[in-house]
């Protein structure tokens, strides 16, 4: 999965889905919009084989006028920085202009990478009338604009990986590692593997797997063999230790993405390691997937369905690929738009935000915490002759009391 380093003719009309559990009746409403069912998952993603009832919506599009959403992005900034705030700024304009009435006026401005730009930008759209803000990108940026936000008393969701900067009213619409390791430590749990060992980069998202890892691990009853932290490229220390724990690991988290994993699968062929490998979805990479020594592995990370349709619209759109993360933007959009025609004037409250039934989306179930996190219904996957398959579906609800 490429993500951002913090550290032919037009389509038919398509219908859009969006569910949203009722924060307020304890129910689920199906909103749709344009025309015809796309296919791929339920939800905002796409159709399921047997989609949920729908309620009727009014005949009125929500309340009069349009709803002014900021959305605040590096648009200026160089590299995949500059690349992603584009394709995230595409795929938004994307939403508003598929979903049939919609309510959204987008207001977007660019802040330039800097917190001060960030704090700028977010003053800007709230004197033009911004109910919420969509964006920043990155974590220093995302606290700026909370800070002005906050005391505007208007909610911000933003689209860094780093979960510091959430906080209540400051959610992050993101895909975060802590619910990948989650996932893939519950499904080796759930496969008889009880004694998991790590072999984790020394770095800012290295912190972040090995702390998820080690509380994923005591919420199954796992237990955590070793933990070897390394600095790239130098794994083969780290492997060798690995390597002495024999049985006493029958499974192994390796989080490493395309621009680590020759390294890495060079060391455990070395040592000769041939536990079960575990990833997160920075293996959702052709590179990670190609390589020998991760054939059989297992991950985590969102069902593919609902991206390969919207990638396909974008490039029909734009002209270009997406980025991966574009799908964020486009999410955000739709989800505002839809709590707006429902709920009006109180669609952005921390109760209709953080409901705990959930939403689908693009790439699948997400929900809001209290706390500004997010956690989504992640799918597994088995890496198979340079492919990935799902061997283990992604949850269409949050169960109960989870």
């Amino acid at each position: 999965m490429s993500r951002v380093n913090e550290t032919g003719p037009a389509p038919s009309p398509l219908r859009r889905q969006l569910l949203i559990g009722s924060a307020l009746g304890g129910t689920s409403l199906l909103l749709t919009a344009c025309g015809t069912t796309m296919p791929g998952l339920g939800g905002l993603g796409g159709r399921s084989d047997a989609p949920p009832a729908a309620m009727p919506l009014p005949d009125a599009q929500g309340p009069a006028g349009k709803l002014r959403v900021g959305l605040i992005l590096p648009l200026s900034a160089g590299g995949n920085v500059g690349v992603a705030a584009q394709s995230l700024k595409n795929a938004a304009e994307l939403a508003v202009s598929e979903f049939n009435g919609s309510e959204v006026g987008l207001i977007i401005k660019d802040d330039r990478g800097s917190p001060d730009g960030a704090a700028q930008a977010a003053q800007e759209v709230l004197a033009e009338g911004a109910q919420i803000i969509l964006g920043p990108l990155l974590a220093p940026t995302v606290q700026a604009v909370g800070q002005v936000a906050k005391q505007a008393n208007k909610p911000v969701i933003a689209f860094s990986t780093d979960a510091s900067v959430a906080t209540r009213g400051v959610y992050l619409l993101s895909f975060m590692p802590e619910t990948e390791v989650d996932r893939v430590i519950e499904f080796a749990a759930s496969r008889g593997k009880r004694s998991i060992a790590a072999l984790i980069p020394d770095s800012a998202y290295g912190n972040v797997v090995a702390g998820a890892f080690q509380e994923a691990a005591a919420r199954r009853g796992v237990r955590v063999a070793l933990i070897e932290r390394y600095a790239a490229p130098t794994v083969d220390a780290g492997a060798k230790r690995i390597a002495q724990l024999g049985a006493q690991a029958d499974a192994l988290l390796l989080p490493v993405n395309a621009d680590g994993i020759t390294a890495a699968s060079v060391a455990l062929s070395a040592n000769k390691i041939r536990t079960q490998l575990l990833g997160t979805a920075a293996w959702d990479d052709p590179r990670v997937l190609q390589t020998p020594g991760v054939q059989g592995g297992w991950f985590a990370a969102p069902d593919k369905a609902g991206y390969a349709n919207f990638a396909g619209r974008y490039r029909a759109k734009f002209g270009s690929e997406p980025v991966r993360v574009a799908t964020l933007a486009y999410d955000a959009v739709f989800l505002v738009n839809a709590l707006y025609v429902k709920y009006g004037a109180q669609a952005f409250s921390d109760q209709v935000l953080t409901n705990a039934e959930g939403i689908i989306g693009t790439d699948g179930l997400f929900r809001f915490r209290m706390d500004g996190a997010n956690q989504r219904g992640l799918a597994v996957f088995q890496v198979n002759n340079g492919a990935a398959t799902v061997i283990s579906a992604a949850p269409r609800a949050f169960a109960p009391g989870s």
